[in-house]
This record gives C-alpha cells, sequence and structure tokens, in this order.
C-alpha cells in the first residue's frame, strides 16, 4: 500500500516520505484496519513532523489523526462490526498507524458510524473538532444559553467547531480571527461578533462588547498570549477551556490572578470517555448538523501525493475550516467539488 512516512524531524517538506511499498497492516486487540477513504489534516498532524506534538510516536511513523473508511480487517475483542461498514474514527497515530496511507488502525472504542447522507470529506473532518467542542462546551464548561462565549481563533478547524456548537446551545458567540477573510468567514458561520486581532486589542474589545462583564466561557485551542488575553476578560466565575497549543505554546495559569477573578481553568480532551458518553454526543452533533446548525466547513480537498504542501499551508495560518486528504479518489464522496 501506499502510506506517507515522517522518517526524520523537520517541517513537513523535509520530513514526509511518500513509501509505495508499506506493508499491510494487521490489527491488534481493540483495533480496526480500515480501507481509508478520506482523512482529516490537523495541526497535530504537523507538530509530530517537528516532533513537538506530546504523543509523537517513534521514527518512522504514519500520522493521521481523523479519518472515515470501511472496515477491512477486526482486532481480537472486537465485536458488532461487519466488514465493509462506513464509520469515522480516530486512528491509533500514537503507535505510528495513522490515516495518511491507504490502510490505518483506528480506536473500536472511538469509530462510529457515518450518517447515510454525510460525506467522506464530512466525516473525515467531525469527529474530532466536533467531539473536543461538545466535551468543552457541554460536558466541561456547561454553556448555558444566553452566556457569553468568547472561541480564540474562530476560523480554524477546531474553533470553527466550537463557534457553531456555542450558537446551537444558544449562546452570544464572540470570537478572534486574524484578517478580513478570517472575519467574514466567521461571520458566515454565525459569530455575533469578530475580533480581528491584527488591528484590535483582544482583552479591550472584550470588555467593550459585553459592557465591562467579560466572557463567562472562553474557548482556547491557541495558548501563548492569546490565552493571557484571555484571562483578562474572562467573567467573574467564568470557566476558561484550555483545548489547544496553535500558537506554539501552552497558555501559563497565573493562579494568584485566577483566585482574584475567581475564575476556572479547565483541560479539555474527547479522549477517556465511555461508549455510551461517545453515542450520546454523537447523536446530538449529528442532529444539529442534520438541522443545519452546524457545518463542516472544508478550505481544500487535498490530493493524496500534496500533503506535505498542505501541511505547510495549515501551519501558515492561511487555512478556512478544514483541509481533508482524498486518499482513494475513485470512491470517496465529497461533496460538489470533485475530489482532485
Amino acid at each position: 500500500m501506499r502510506a506517507w512516512q515522517t522518517t526524520r524531524m523537520g517541517r513537513p517538506t523535509e520530513a514526509l516520505i511518500l513509501n509505495g511499498e508499506a506493508s499491510d497492516l494487521e490489527p491488534y486487540e481493540g483495533s480496526i484496519r480500515l480501507d481509508v477513504l478520506v482523512a482529516g489534516i490537523g495541526l497535530p498532524d504537523a507538530l509530530m513532523c517537528q516532533g513537538s506534538y506530546a504523543l509523537t510516536p517513534p521514527l518512522p511513523f504514519t500520522q493521521g489523526q481523523e479519518v472515515v473508511g470501511r472496515i477491512s480487517a477486526l482486532g481480537a475483542g472486537v465485536e458488532n462490526r461487519a466488514i465493509g461498514d462506513r464509520v469515522m474514527a480516530v486512528s491509533c497515530f500514537f503507535t505510528g498507524h495513522g490515516s495518511f496511507a491507504e490502510q490505518c488502525l483506528v480506536l473500536d472504542n472511538f469509530c462510529l458510524p457515518v450518517p447515510d447522507e454525510m460525506t467522506d470529506a464530512e466525516a473525515a473532518a467531525f469527529l474530532i473538532p466536533l467531539h473536543t467542542a461538545y466535551v468543552g462546551l457541554c460536558e466541561r464548561a456547561r454553556l448555558e444559553a444566553g452566556e457569553t462565549l468568547l472561541v480564540l481563533g474562530g476560523a480554524g478547524g477546531t474553533g470553527s467547531a466550537a463557534l457553531q456548537l456555542g450558537k446551537a446551545l444558544g449562546a452570544r458567540v464572540l470570537t478572534t480571527a486574524g484578517g478580513p477573510e478570517k472575519v467574514a468567514f466567521c461571520r458566515t458561520l454565525g459569530a455575533d461578533e469578530v475580533i480581528d486581532y491584527h488591528g484590535e486589542k483582544i482583552a479591550d474589545a472584550v470588555l467593550a462588547l459585553t459592557e465591562g462583564r467579560g466572557a463567562d466561557v472562553i474557548y482556547d485551542p491557541v495558548g501563548g498570549e492569546a490565552f493571557k488575553s484571555a484571562t483578562r476578560c474572562i467573567a467573574h466565575r467564568g470557566r476558561l477551556l484550555a483545548v489547544g497549543f496553535a500558537s506554539g505554546s501552552w497558555g501559563a495559569v497565573d493562579t494568584a490572578h485566577l483566585v482574584t477573578r475567581n475564575y476556572s481553568v479547565m483541560g479539555v480532551i474527547p479522549s477517556g470517555y465511555d461508549r455510551a458518553f461517545k453515542d450520546l454526543a454523537q447523536s446530538r452533533l449529528v442532529e444539529w448538523w442534520r438541522k443545519g446548525e452546524i457545518q463542516i466547513p472544508i478550505d481544500e480537498f487535498v490530493a493524496f501525493e500534496d500533503l506535505p504542501r498542505a501541511l505547510e499551508k495549515l501551519m501558515a495560518g492561511r487555512v478556512r475550516g478544514k483541509l481533508t486528504l482524498i486518499v482513494d479518489s475513485k470512491n470517496a464522496r465529497c461533496g460538489d467539488t470533485n475530489p482532485p
């Protein structure tokens, strides 16, 4: 099979090699083998090329966390699955068997059926961004209708999911974006107010938009200075969700400030939940998607051979929404735009 492999640390164009003769995979206990249709592309995939992501496996490895494909083999202990089923899943990227290949291994406990009417490209970009947003907003922060939600980096794959879920939950949604194109993009997703951080100070803008009160919930996939700004515009009893570090560094918690302002900082990750929780989250998210309250904005369908260039584009901050890698161009369903 064909598989992209990171063989040394560096930028994606330096680190990745396309291996046209990679060995077929055998699923281990609790895992499932998929024939990959489409893979979602995320910032962690680029960070793994540089070895700066916490779950980077030993060299050489194939990354790619998000995937939609058809089941082709079952590992020991896997039940209630059928060969040929179309599923969306989180891959076993941490063992080097990610989805940037014609076959990948996925976790049985995070493998869910794809609605018939959902395209492969949408499904590949659905699971991780939206389940992360669900865990953050519904389970950790318990966002309520009428509250003010601030999403940092609302034009990205992670931020755009939280922005839309916040609206579906009835919140007033503020978001940040860099430049007029990304500002306009966030407005199309339903943001009530968009702060262009190229020309505005985030904390000052949020306080002005909330009459000095601040945001009740802040969803932060950015980290760094954006996290620091968030702590300066969070409401009394607010909840600040630490989701990621797209800036290159995690936000640093000032405990004294946290105490004097009486807010909480919570970590967010969609792993560690049981199947019943994941099934409930999936059913609610799919229902919002069916109603049109959530969409899956795809910036580009990326040809399989174009992966390194796409990861460089992502690292440069030139993506609005998600990138999807078309692995099986003959069989993948991608919607109105034809796959490359």
